[in-house]
C-alpha cells in the first residue's frame, strides 16, 4: 500500500489524535532569529592612552544587544531555546522548565518551514504548557504547544519526504505509548505499529528511508497487562462518602457501612439502605485521581429490599461509564450503561462489572433507579484497577481492610504535611527542608508478578502551590530484587516543574514482593543545594509491566511505506536481526547515519558487539577499530568523523591511551583517536558549535555535556577542572580551555542543535556566555574589547564554589583588583595586580602581581616567590621608576619582612630597599598616591603604625630619605580611597575617625600638616568605599559606598552640599569604582552630570528592571549597563576599576597640537616679538633726534681738522659734569 495509506488513507480519516489546535500559524514562512541592538556609549577615550578594566571574572562582554545578561547557566535542570548575538555570546529565547533533548527543523514536502520540533521532559515551554513537546515559530520566536502527549520526549526525526515529524520517548499519546508521529499540518497521528511497550531514545532515517528507532523496547505496541488484571484494590476507605434519600432507619442510613465490607452480611452498620420507595444515590469522592477497571458490587437483602437497576457516572467528565458483566442467571457476557442489573438471588455473594473504557476520574456515583421490596441499598463495593501505584500518602494506598500481606504503602521522615490537589492529579505530600532538617518517603508497590518494569515518579506542578523559587532536586534510589546488589543507580530529579509530570527512574527487572521481600523506591533532597529554604514534594511511583516476548529487541526498521506491519517481517529485516542478537536486558541509546551504515551505541555486550556497531546492506559488524568497553550513550558524526561520548576507558582490544569517556572514530580510516587524555565522567551529549578560534574564520568545534568536573592532563596540558562542559578545537586537537586564544567565553551545557533552513542555528541547553574569554583583565577601546597577552588561571575557589563570588569588600577578592601601565622612558609595561595565579612566559606560575613587557614581546614576569602567594595586590603606583604596590600584603625580601606594601624597582626587575612593614591587627592597603611634584607616596588603608610609627589609616614614605612620615594627627580608622585635589589638598574616604568622631571623608592640608572633615560630611549615609573627581580641579566629587542599613549609595558633591541620585541601584550592589568620562556624542542636560560627559561605575551592580552588570554608565537620570561579565564558577562576575595610560579625564575642547609644536611655535613667536620690538626701538630713536636736532656729522675730510679747531679743548671737557641742560646749551654752542 502506498505511503499515504496511513497517513491519509482514500475514503477515510487517518488515525489521528485530533487536537482543537490552530495550526495556520505553522505555515507561514520562518525566518532567522533577529536581534535588537542597543544604544552606543559614545566613550570617547582618544586622550586616555590605552585603557584597562579589571576585575574577578572569566568571560566578559560589552553590553550591545537586548537579551545579553550576566545570567549563570540554570543549574536546576530547566534549559531553554539558544540563538547566538551577532557578538558571540547566547540568548534565551524560550525557556523550558526541564530539560531540552531534541530539536529539528521541520520542513513539509513542498518546501514550506514550518518551525522549529523541540521535545524533552519539560512540561513548560516559553510560559506555555506544553507537555514534552511543542514548535518554535522563528519568525515569531513564539512557542506552539503540541497538547496530546503526557510524558517524556527523547527522540526527534523531522522528515521532510514524507512532511512528518517521528516523535520518541518515554510517553502516552492517542493509542500509541512511546512512538507518535506529527503528520504536516493534520497534527497528531498513531504509528501503524501503535508505538513500543519501552521508551524510545534515539531514531533516525537510513539510506534506504526506512526509519530506524533505538531504545530499550522489546516489542511493539503499548504496554502490557499483568497475568492476574484488576489486582490493585483503590482505596474507597479514605474518601468523602456521601448519599441522597438514605433511609432514616438507625444503623441503615450512613454510606459509609458499605466501605471495606466484603463479607456480604446483611444487618445495622453493615447495610446502607435508601428510603423506602424512591430513588437515591450513592457518592465517593477521592483526593487522588484513577483509572478503574472493574467495580464489585454486593446487594443488600435486607428485609427483603434490593438493588435492581443502577448506573455509573464518572466525574469530573460527568460520564456514564459502559460495563461487561456474567449475567449470573444465563452465565453469558453481557453488557449495560444507564441501567445496570444487580440480582437478587441471595447465594450471589457479590457481581463483578468490567470497565468497557478505561477513563480517569477522581470521584463517581451510583444512582439506583429500580429496586426490589420496598426500596433499594447495597452490603458492600469495591474498585479495582491494573495500574501499580505507591502514594506518598499512604491512605491513598491499597486499604489495610483488604488484608493484603503485602499492599502498598508509604512511610515517612520529616516535617510533611498534605497539599491540596489544585491543578493535579492527586494531592501531595510537601516538606520546607532547611539545613537543620531533613525528610524522605519510602514508597513500596504491591508487586504481584515478576518481570520487566518501567517505573516513573509523578511530580506536581509548583506553579499550582508557588513553589518555583524553592523547587530543587530530590535524589531517588531503590532496591527491585532481593539481594543486596539489585540496588539501583541513585537518580537526581529536579522538581522545578511547573506542570504535572513524571520522569522514569528505573527500568529492568523487578522482584514479586513477599513476605522476605518488598521493592521500594526512596525519595529525599539532593545534597549541595544552594537553597536555604527548600520545597519538596511527593506524589506517587507508578510501575508498569513490559512485555518481553514482542520479537524485537531494542532496534525497529519502519517502513514508511507500510500501513499495516507484520511481526513476520521482522527476521528480513538487517536492523531487527542486529537488535535481536545484543541479549536481553540492554539497551540502545544513540543511533548516527552516514551514507549506508548506521552506528548504534548503547548499553550491551555480546562476544561479538560491545557497546558500539555498524549496520549495512549486509548486516552488523563490530567497528574495525575495536568496540568500547563502557557504554555508549551520545554520538555525532561530523563528515568522516564520529564523536562518541559515554562511561568507556578504551576500547575492548586496547586501542590508544586517552579514550576516557569521549574519543573520535575516523570512518574512512576505521581508526579510533583520542580527545587529549578526555574527561573524567559520563559524557551525555555531544553538540557541534562554530567558533573563531585561531582567526577571524568560523570553524566547527564540538562540545560535551556531562557528569564530569575534569579535563583530564596529556602532554604539557594539566588537568582543568570544569563544571561538566568541555569544548574540543579538532584544528589544534586540543581543548578550548588549554588554548590561550581569543574567543567566546561559554560555559554549561549544551544538549541539542539544529541547522535552520533559513540561515542561521538554534542550540538547546543552558549557557552562561561571553563575548571575549579572558581572565582577571581585558584592555578596551571605545567599542571593543581585547585580551592582555597573559594566562591568568581560573582559580580553584572559583571552579568548586557554588556560592556567588561577586566580592563585597577590598579585603574579600580573587580575580585582578588593580591596574597600571608603566610608560617612563618610552618603555611599555602593563602591571596588574590582585589574587590570582597567571602563567609566566617560561610556563612558571606566577602569583598576585604580573608584568606584560610590550616592548620584550609581551613577556611576562612576576616578583618571585619572596611574597606570599596568599596575598591580594589592592593598589599599585609609580614614582619615578619605582613600584609601590599594596594590599593584603605579605612575605621576606632581603632578609626583612614585609606587610601592607612593597616597593619594586621597575628598570632592575628588582626589589629595592623596603619601607618598613605595616602595622596592626588587620593590615591592608587599600590606595596610593604619589603627591604631585614630590616624591612623598601616601598610603591608605587599615593599619595603625608604620615601622616604630604611630600613623594610622593615612601615612607618607618618603623616597627621599626613605622612612615613613605621620601626616597630621588625629586621624584613624580605614582609608578606602585617596585623592590629590593640588599638590597641597589631599582628600580621603573611608571609614574614618577624626578626633574620635566617625566621618567618611577628610581633607588633608600638606602644607599646613593638619586634617579637617569634609564640607557636609554628615549627608553621607556610611563608608566610602571609592572616590573620583567630578570636575577638572576636584572641586567637585563623586563617591560611593554602602550605608549603614547594607544599601549602595551613590553621591555628588557640587562644591558646596552633597547630593544622592537616589535608590538607583538594586540589593547586594557592590560599587567598587567610578570614573567621569567624556562622550562623543551629549546626552539629554543632567544636574548631576554635564552633556558631554558619562559617569561609569564599576563593582558587582544589580540595575532596577535589567538585573545584574559589573559596569554601567550614568547620565544623570538613567543608568545603561555597559559590561557584563561570567566566571567558571556560574556566577556573574565583578569589574573593580578603569585604569588609564593617561589621566586626562577632563581635557579641555577642540583638538591641541602636539607639545613639541607648541613649544616651536611659542619659540618662533617670542624671537618674532623681540626683532619687532629692536626695529620699533630703532625707529622711535630715530625719530626723537630728528626731532631734537640732531644732524648728521659731516663726512668731508676738510671738514674735520676744521671742526677740530673750531672747538676749544676747555670748552669739550668743561660741559662734563654739567646738567643735561647745560649739555643742551653746549651743544646749541656747538
Amino acid at each position: 500500500m502506498k505511503l499515504s495509506s496511513w497517513l491519509n488513507p482514500a475514503g477515510e480519516r487517518p488515525p489521528l489524535l485530533r487536537i482543537s489546535l490552530s495550526l495556520a500559524i505553522f505555515s507561514q514562512c520562518c525566518q532567522a532569529i533577529s536581534f535588537n541592538s542597543v544604544p552606543s556609549a559614545n566613550l570617547d577615550l582618544s586622550a586616555l592612552g590605552r585603557v584597562g578594566l579589571a576585575g574577578d571574572f572569566d568571560g566578559i562582554s560589552l553590553y550591545q544587544f537586548e537579551g545579553q545578561n550576566e545570567n549563570g547557566f540554570s543549574t536546576n535542570g530547566s534549559q531553554s531555546i539558544l540563538a547566538r548575538f551577532p557578538n558571540g555570546g547566547f540568548e534565551s529565547l524560550a525557556s523550558a522548565d526541564a530539560g531540552i533533548q531534541a530539536m529539528c527543523a521541520f520542513v513539509t514536502k513542498d518546501g514550506t518551514f514550518q518551525g522549529v520540533v523541540v521535545g524533552g521532559n519539560f512540561t513548560s515551554l516559553g510560559g506555555k504548557e506544553s507537555p514534552g513537546v511543542a514548535m518554535f515559530n522563528t519568525t515569531t520566536s513564539q512557542i506552539v504547544p503540541l497538547p496530546g502527549l503526557s510524558g517524556q520526549v527523547s527522540a526527534l526525526l523531522c522528515d521532510q519526504d514524507t512532511s512528518t515529524v517521528y516523535v520518541g520517548g518515554n510517553f502516552k499519546g492517542g493509542n500509541s505509548t512511546n512512538a507518535i508521529a506529527w503528520v504536516g499540518n493534520a497534527g497528531w497521528a498513531n504509528l501503524p505499529f501503535a508505538g513500543f511497550n519501552a521508551p524510545v531514545t534515539s531514531i533516525t532515517k537510513a539510506s534506504n528511508g526506512h526509519i530506524i528507532f533505538g531504545g530499550s523496547f522489546t516489542s511493539l505496541g503499548n504496554t502490557t497487562s499483568p497475568n492476574l488484571p484488576d489486582q490493585q484494590i483503590i482505596n474507597i476507605s479514605s474518601t468523602n462518602i456521601t448519599a441522597t434519600q438514605s433511609s432514616t432507619t438507625t444503623g441503615f442510613s450512613d454510606p459509609t457501612n458499605i466501605v471495606c465490607k466484603t463479607n456480604g452480611v446483611d444487618g445495622a452498620n453493615n447495610t446502607w439502605l435508601l428510603a423506602d420507595n424512591v430513588a437515591g444515590s450513592w457518592k465517593a469522592t477521592f483526593g487522588f485521581g484513577f483509572q478503574p477497571t472493574k467495580l464489585r458490587l454486593w446487594n443488600t437483602h435486607q428485609d427483603g429490599r434490593g438493588t435492581q437497576t443502577w448506573r455509573y457516572t464518572a466525574f469530573p467528565i460527568n460520564g456514564i461509564m459502559n460495563f461487561t458483566y456474567i449475567d449470573p442467571a444465563t452465565q453469558q457476557n453481557a453488557s449495560c450503561s444507564s441501567e445496570c442489573p444487580l440480582s437478587s438471588n441471595t447465594s450471589i455473594k457479590y457481581q463483578d462489572f468490567h470497565f468497557v473504557n478505561l477513563v480517569g476520574m477522581n470521584s463517581f456515583q451510583i444512582d439506583i433507579s429500580a429496586w426490589y421490596g420496598s426500596g433499594g441499598g447495597l452490603d458492600g463495593i469495591e474498585l479495582f484497577e491494573d495500574d501499580i501505584f505507591a502514594y506518598a500518602i499512604n491512605t491513598f494506598n491499597e486499604p489495610t481492610c483488604a488484608s493484603i500481606s503485602i499492599a502498598s504503602s508509604a512511610t515517612t521522615t520529616g516535617p510533611w504535611v498534605v497539599s491540596p490537589s489544585q491543578s493535579s492529579s492527586s494531592e501531595y505530600l510537601s516538606a520546607t527542608i532547611t539545613g537543620s532538617n531533613s525528610a524522605s518517603v519510602v514508597f513500596q508497590p504491591d508487586i504481584k508478578q515478576s518481570g520487566n518494569y518501567s517505573v516513573n515518579i509523578y511530580t506536581p506542578g509548583c506553579m499550582q502551590d508557588n513553589t518555583c523559587s524553592t523547587r530543587g532536586s530530590v535524589n531517588i534510589t531503590g532496591t527491585m530484587a532481593s539481594g543486596s546488589s539489585n540496588a539501583f543507580k541513585p537518580t537526581q530529579i529536579f522538581q522545578t516543574n511547573n506542570f504535572d509530570k513524571y520522569d522514569q527512574i528505573f527500568f529492568g527487572y523487578i522482584e514479586a514482593g513477599s513476605t522476605s521481600f518488598r521493592p521500594t523506591v526512596t525519595l529525599s533532597p539532593s545534597s549541595g543545594q544552594n537553597l536555604l529554604n527548600q520545597s519538596v514534594v511527593a506524589q506517587r511511583v507508578g510501575f508498569t509491566l513490559i512485555s518481553s516476548t514482542g520479537g524485537l529487541n531494542d532496534i525497529f526498521e519502519f517502513d514508511p511505506n507500510e500501513a499495516v506491519i507484520s511481526t513476520a517481517d521482522f527476521a528480513n529485516s538487517t536492523f531487527d536481526k542486529a537488535g535481536m542478537s545484543l541479549g536481553t536486558g540492554v539497551s540502545v541509546q544513540t543511533l548516527a547515519t552516514s551514507g549506508n551504515t548506521t552506528f548504534v551505541g548503547g548499553n550491551f555486550s555480546t562476544t561479538i558487539f560491545q557497546n558500539i556497531l555498524q549496520i549495512t546492506d549486509s548486516g552488523a559488524t563490530p567497528l574495525s577499530g575495536g568496540s568500547l568497553n563502557g557504554q555508549v550513550t551520545t554520538m555525532f558524526l561530523n563528515g568522516t568523523t564520529l564523536y562518541v561520548g559515554g562511561t568507556f576507558t578504551n576500547t575492548t582490544t586496547g586501542g590508544p591511551n586517552g579514550l576516557n569517556r569521549v574519543a573520535a572514530y575516523d570512518t574512512s580510516k576505521n581508526t579510533w583517536t583520542a580527545l587529549g587524555a578526555g574527561v573524567d565522567g559520563l559524557v551525555t551529549s555531544i553538540v557541534p558549535l562554530s567558533l573563531n578560534v585561531t582567526a577571524n574564520t568560523p570553524e566547527t568545534v564540538i562540545t560535551f555535556t556531562g557528569d564530569f568536573s575534569q579535563i583530564l592532563a596529556f602532554g604539557s596540558n594539566s588537568s582543568i577542572s570544569v563544571t561538566g562542559f568541555a569544548v574540543w578545537v579538532p584544528s589544534r586537537s586540543n581543548w578550548l580551555q588549554n588554548l590561550n586564544s581569543t574567543t567566546t567565553a561559554i560555559n554549561g551545557q549544551l544538549t541539542a542543535a539544529v541547522d535552520l533552513p533559513t540561515g542561521g542555528s538554534l542550540f538547546a541547553g543552558s549557557l552562561s556566555s561571553s563575548q571575549l574569554n579572558a581572565n582577571g583583565a581585558v584592555e578596551l577601546s571605545s567599542s571593543t574589547l581585547t585580551s592582555f597577552p597573559v594566562r591568568i588561571q581560573p582559580s580553584q575557589s572559583q571552579i568548586s564554589s557554588s556560592l556567588a563570588k561577586r566580592a563585597t569588600t577590598n579585603q574579600n577578592t580573587s580575580g585582578v583588583v588593580t591596574g597600571l601601565f608603566y610608560n617612563n622612558g618610552g618603555r611599555n609595561i602593563t602591571i596588574l595586580g590582585g589574587h590570582f595565579t597567571a602563567t609566566a612566559s617560561n610556563g612558571s606560575d606566577i602569583n598576585n602581581l604580573v608584568f606584560i613587557n610590550g616592548s620584550n614581546p609581551d613577556t611576562v614576569t612576576g616578583i618571585g616567590s619572596q611574597i606570599s602567594s596568599d596575598s591580594t595586590f589592592l593598589a599599585l603606583a609609580v614614582q619615578a621608576d619605582t613600584l609601590f604596590a599594596g594590599g593584603t600584603v605579605t612575605g621576606t625580601v632581603n632578609n626583612g619582612n614585609v606587610n601592607g606594601l612593597i616597593s619594586y624597582d621597575l628598570i632592575s626587575s628588582t626589589f629595592t630597599t623596603q619601607p618598613p612593614a605595616l602595622v596592626g591587627p588587620d593590615v591592608s592597603v587599600n590606595a596610593i598616591s604619589v603627591r604631585p611634584n614630590t616624591g612623598d607616596v601616601y598610603v591608605g588603608g587599615s593599619f595603625l603604625q608604620a615601622g616604630s610609627l604611630t600613623c594610622a589609616a593615612v601615612c607618607l614614605f618618603s623616597t627621599s630619605t626613605a622612612q615613613w612620615n605621620q601626616p597630621g594627627a588625629n586621624l584613624g580608622g580605614v582609608a578606602n580611597t585617596l585623592l590629590w585635589a593640588s599638590p597641597n589638598s589631599l582628600i580621603v574616604g573611608g571609614s574614618l575617625t577624626l578626633n574620635n568622631a566617625n566621618i567618611s571623608i577628610a581633607n588633608y592640608d600638606a602644607k599646613a600638616q593638619n586634617w579637617t572633615a569634609a564640607n557636609g560630611v554628615n549627608a553621607i549615609p556610611g563608608p566610602v568605599t571609592t572616590m573620583t573627581a567630578a570636575n577638572s580641579d576636584a572641586s567637585q566629587l563623586w563617591v560611593a559606598g554602602s550605608a549603614t542599613n547594607g544599601s549602595a549609595f551613590l553621591m555628588q558633591y557640587d562644591g558646596s552640599t552633597w547630593n544622592s541620585v537616589g535608590n538607583i541601584f538594586g540589593s547586594g550592589t557592590n560599587i567598587r569604582g567610578l570614573q567621569v568620562l567624556t562622550l562623543t556624542q551629549n546626552h539629554a542636560t543632567s544636574n548631576f552630570v554635564a552633556a558631554n560627559e558619562a559617569l561609569m561605575i564599576t563593582g558587582a551592580l544589580n540595575l532596577p528592571g535589567f538585573g545584574n552588570a559589573s559596569a554601567a554608565l550614568f547620565n544623570g537620570t538613567d543608568l545603561q549597563p555597559f559590561a557584563l561579565t561570567s566566571s567558571t564558577s556560574n556566577t556573574g562576575g565583578s569589574l573593580s576599576q578603569l585604569f588609564t595610560q593617561n589621566q586626562n579625564f577632563f581635557p579641555t575642547p577642540g583638538h591641541g597640537l602636539a607639545i613639541g609644536f607648541v613649544v616651536l611655535i611659542a619659540l618662533a613667536i617670542a624671537l618674532g616679538l623681540i626683532f619687532l620690538m629692536v626695529v620699533a626701538g630703532v625707529i622711535a630713536e630715530r625719530v626723537r633726534r630728528r626731532r631734537e636736532g640732531y644732524l648728521p656729522a659731516p663726512t668731508n675730510s676738510y671738514d674735520r681738522s676744521a671742526g677740530m679747531s673750531r672747538v676749544p679743548p676747555e670748552q669739550l671737557f668743561g660741559s662734563l659734569g654739567q646738567s643735561r641742560t647745560g649739555v643742551e646749551k653746549q651743544s646749541t654752542m656747538i
